[in-house]
Parts: C-alpha cells; structure tokens; sequence
C-alpha cells in the first residue's frame, strides 16, 4: 500500500505539467489535450494524458490519466474523470470554478478508487507590455477504501514573452499521511504561428531532494 501512494504522490506532483485551466471553462464544442513525458536522471519516468472539453458554457468535462515507471522497476497509474463549474464569487478580474471528479488509481494487483474535490482561483496580469496569467488550484483526494486523503494546492504564473513564447512557473504543494511533499517546475512553452500545438520544455525540482530534478516535455492542442 505504502508503495502505492509514493507513485501516486509522484503522479499527482508531475501532473499539473500542463498549464491549469484554473477557473476558465472550455467554451462549448471546443476541446483541450496535453501529452506530457517526464524523466530523471535514475530514469524514473512520467507520461501524462489530460483531455478537457466544453459540455456548455458553464460546464467543462475532462479526463486525467497518468502513467509512472520507477527506478526500482515497480509501475502504476491513475485515472481521473471530472467536470468543472463556475462559481459567482468575486469580481470580473477574480475567477472562481469548482471541480469533482471520481477514478482509481493502481500498481502491481493494487486498486484504490478515489473521489476529488477542487477549487479554483485565477485572474489575468499585466506586467509592463507582457500579459499573463495566476492561477491557484486547490484540491483533495480521498480513497474510497479506507478515507486515506491526499491534500494538494498548486500554483501557476504565465507571462507571454513574444508571439510564440510562454513562460510559466509552477508551485506545487502535497500533503499526505503527515508528510509534505514540494515541487518547483519552470518551463518555456512554444507555439509556432499559424499552428494549434504548443510545445512545454521545462524542469521539475522536487524541494525534498535535487538529485530528482527531471526533464519535461509536453504537447498541447486546442481543436
């Protein structure tokens, strides 16, 4: 069980690679995908799968679904479906959603189905002649077998450079089973003109130990 929840902390760490949608909804009929591949130096590796689309105005569903390989050879994953909804707090510039969701997550002959719950906060920036964005998802997952919970928040700032060029920061936050869990991933994200992929180079630092700091790449889609 203890290994179970180390991959899944592993997981839910890497998978905010892909810039949140924080509180902004999918317009209707549209869809979002983000593929991301991550890896470290003892080559424990990450792919991640995050699909997003407008049901209606106020309702955007979606599916997480991630996949981690070890160093010592174990392997799982996990699979999250979700809709999201807007809340009326706040003012225009503050953006508030919530979220709930519901899948399992597994390794080896293990299964742990779960029940989330987030909250989302975000607002546009201007800083000189760049905009951008801040964003701060807050969530908690709970294992439907024996209430064990996963607490997270993340945050995210972006900032568009040029054109073609995104930078964002991200800030991850994880508590489980009395331990707390800190991650910093910078990266650059790319979208040639007249294209709708975007492409996210970056770094991820888990706080705990450098030594793991591992390489992102992601793919992003709008359609």
């Amino acid at each position: 069980m203890r290994v179970v929840l180390i991959l899944i902390i592993a997981l839910m760490l890497a998978a905010p690679s892909v810039a949140p949608a924080g509180p902004w909804l999918r317009e209707k009929g549209t869809t979002f995908t983000a593929t991301s591949f991550t890896i470290n130096y003892f080559r424990d590796q990450l792919s991640t799968t995050y699909i997003e689309h407008g049901l209606r105005d106020d309702l955007t569903i979606g599916a997480d679904i991630g996949f981690v390989t070890s160093r010592t050879g174990v392997r799982g994953g996990y699979a999250t479906a979700f809709m999201r909804r807007p809340l009326s707090w706040g003012n225009e510039a503050n953006k508030w959603a919530y979220e709930l969701g519901a899948g399992a997550a597994w390794s080896d002959t293990f299964v742990l189905p779960h029940v989330k719950a987030g909250l989302s906060w975000g607002r546009g920036i201007n800083m000189r002649d760049s905009s951008g964005w801040t964003v701060v998802d807050a969530s908690v997952t709970v294992d439907v077998n024996d209430g064990a919970y996963l607490a997270k928040v993340d945050a995210t700032m972006g900032l568009k450079f040029t054109e073609v060029t995104t930078g964002m920061l991200q800030l991850y936050l994880t508590h489980l089973e009395g331990e707390t869990f800190t991650a910093i991933s910078p990266s650059l994200v790319f979208q040639p003109k007249q294209s709708r992929f975007k492409l996210q180079v970056g770094f991820e630092t888990p706080s705990e130990n450098f030594d793991d700091t591992a390489l992102k790449i992601g793919l992003w889609s709008e359609f």
